[in-house]
């Protein structure tokens, strides 16, 4: 996996490498500065002839603009840089380097630009602007100066490319200000940052690339509770093999309840779900009313009809039949569809109390325990809960605007409050378990944003877990697994007309792709 950290753990293990190694400053920025060049030329082709207009701050993030500047002009191309302050503000290593630039103006091979009010930053058509302003330590506001040159370079036109972390971005939690730098593409330092997957950093940062400036690896030791991005590899290497004996009831026993009267794709759409993630036998079990029309859309699934409700959802006088299902199966799935009633909403509490397996729990059935999580904290095996930003509010009492702006402390609080591993729907997904790191997804995009999309997610997870991978492993692959289904879909279909289905169609490409 890829280790994210925040802006003030990088900012320790370059304290690391300079006062308790004894390897100059300066090293490290002229490393910074000529990965980014290399950077640009990788993604854009040689440098040669291009205008560049470097904007620098007057802390280390300007530093490094003052070697981008250099070693841009020493690969040929034009270049103005526009310092946002006064040299008499520049200290250590930037000052260093902002004398060395000097001196290269002196020979013309750059041009100083002064900063002046809106829209006079030189080239009125650069074809490159480099955003090296302000750097991972920012904190507040863009304001005069500072505010006028993001506003500029935003409308130049040109591609941005920013120094670590877009201007005006967090990153630690992605949260930005106004206005922040819309990269194209941002270079940063050693290790990525977890702003730049946190929406809105997330968008701004445009492509992400890691450059090494020659921190020695042995320095980037994990904090206690890592945060851990999740990569194609770790999928391939966590999803399980079959051996050459197996059959439909040693690879994976689900079964899910779901459906009511209202809401019959749901459970369709989970139980296949879980059949494409592998598990060899599914048991659907569904209110009587619908199960007709269920049997002629679901050849491959086991489907249990049982007592309903007047509002046609499951009523607790199929409990026998409920409870001799899940002492069968390897993993339960409750909530695709399964519709709001006091008696359905008991039922899943009394439930929760004697599964003795583990649970995936979703959508309706996350809302009937929304009122006593205290049953969640007292089970004895695994529980996996896979709620977007309002229902995790249902289950805590935080406002959803809240989740969303601390997505990974709170899905990371969570956990442990709810004694379960907790799937936070979003952008990203972000998957944390008490005691344990917090990983965040790679994939998907928001064509996913569509109705039974979550259903397929419970699916997923449901039959990874029956197929004997740890209830945690299964969380994160399976977010993975779906993201990149989801993404898979989207290349052949676009964003906008994605269908839940069509998701469901992808996942054995993402699978076969994970090299499973």
């Amino acid at each position: 996996m890829q280790l994210l950290v925040t802006s003030e753990q990088m900012q320790g293990f370059d304290r690391a490498a300079i006062k308790g190694l004894g390897i100059p400053g300066i090293v490290l920025m002229e490393n910074a500065g000529r990965g980014v060049v290399d950077a640009l030329e990788r993604a854009g082709g040689p440098l040669a002839g291009k205008h560049v207009h470097v904007l620098c701050g007057k802390g280390n993030n300007g530093g490094d603009g003052f070697v981008i500047a250099r070693h841009c002009s020493n690969h040929g191309a034009q270049v103005i840089v526009t310092l946002l302050g006064t040299p008499g503000e520049l200290k250590g290593d930037a000052a260093t380097n902002f004398t060395a630039l000097k001196g290269m103006a002196k020979a013309r091979a750059v041009r100083f630009h002064r900063a002046g009010g809106a829209g006079r930053f030189g080239w009125a058509k650069p074809e490159i602007v480099v955003d090296a302003i302000f750097g991972t330590g920012f904190a507040g506001k863009p304001a005069g100066v500072y505010a006028r040159a993001i506003e500029w370079a935003n409308r130049s036109g040109a591609i941005i490319v920013a120094v670590d972390i877009p201007s005006g971005v967090n990153g630690s939690t992605g949260a930005a200000a106004e206005p922040a730098i819309r990269a194209d593409l941002t270079v940063t330092m050693g290790l990525a940052k977890i702003g730049h997957f946190l929406s809105p950093g997330r968008e701004l940062s445009g492509r992400v690339e890691i450059v090494d400036i020659s921190i020695p690896a042995f320095l980037y030791r994990p904090p206690d509770r890592p945060v851990w991005r999740v990569l194609r590899e770790d999928v391939g290497k966590a999803l399980p093999r079959r051996e050459a004996t197996a059959h439909k009831y040693s690879v994976g026993k689900v079964f899910i309840l779901g459906g009511s009267r209202s809401f019959t794709g749901a459970p369709s759409l989970a139980s296949l779900a879980a059949l494409k993630s592998g598990a060899g036998a599914v048991v659907l079990g569904v209110p009587a009313s619908i199960h007709p029309m269920l049997v002629r859309k679901l050849t491959e699934v086991i489907l249990l009809p049982l007592p309903e409700t007047a509002d046609g959802t499951i009523s607790r006088e199929g409990l026998s039949q409920i409870l001799e299902r899940c002492s069968w199966a390897d993993v339960v799935a409750l909530g695709p569809g399964l519709g709001r009633n006091a008696q359905t909403d008991g039922l899943v509490l009394d439930l929760l109390n004697r599964i003795a397996c583990p649970v995936v729990l979703d959508a309706d059935g996350l809302t009937a325990v929304a009122g006593s999580v205290s049953i969640l904290k007292k089970r004895k095996w695994p529980t996996i809960l896979t709620p977007h930003a309002g229902e995790l509010g249902r289950l805590t009492g935080m406002e959803a605007a809240e989740i969303e702006a601390r997505r990974v402390d709170v899905a990371r609080e969570s956990a442990g409050k709810l004694k379960s591993i907790l799937v936070l729907k979003g952008s990203p997904t972000v998957t944390s378990w008490p005691g344990g790191p917090t990983c965040m997804n790679s994939t998907g995009n928001p064509g996913m944003a569509t109705i039974g999309s979550g259903d397929v997610l419970t699916g997923l997870i449901a039959g990874l877990v029956a197929q004997g991978m740890s209830p945690e492993e299964a969380a994160w692959s399976g977010v993975y697994i779906h993201g990149r289904g989801g993404d898979i879909a989207a290349g052949r279909l676009g964003e906008r007309s994605l269908l839940a289905s069509d998701i469901l169609d992808a996942v054995p490409g993402a699978v076969l792709e994970a090299g499973a």
